[in-house]
């Protein structure tokens, strides 16, 4: 399993929170945001998912992957 952190712009409250964290986890990943760091941490299968798929599930909810 892959962990990383990556940083995501544009993430302001519960909604953001239930948005990513539901998207990552509709494509297998597990994600848990920290909306003061502006931070998603994501644990996911490399075997099964890409890190261009983990960033367009963020980025497709609405928010910027940096």
């Amino acid at each position: 399993m892959k962990k990383l952190t990556l940083q995501v712009e544009g993430m302001s409250c519960q909604h953001c929170v239930i948005s990513i964290e539901g998207a990552l986890k509709e494509i297998g990943a597990a994600g848990k945001v920290d909306l003061g760091s502006n931070t998603v941490d994501v644990t996911y299968d490399e075997e099964k998912i890409t890190l261009e798929a983990v960033k367009e599930a963020i980025e497709e909810q609405g928010y910027d992957v940096v």
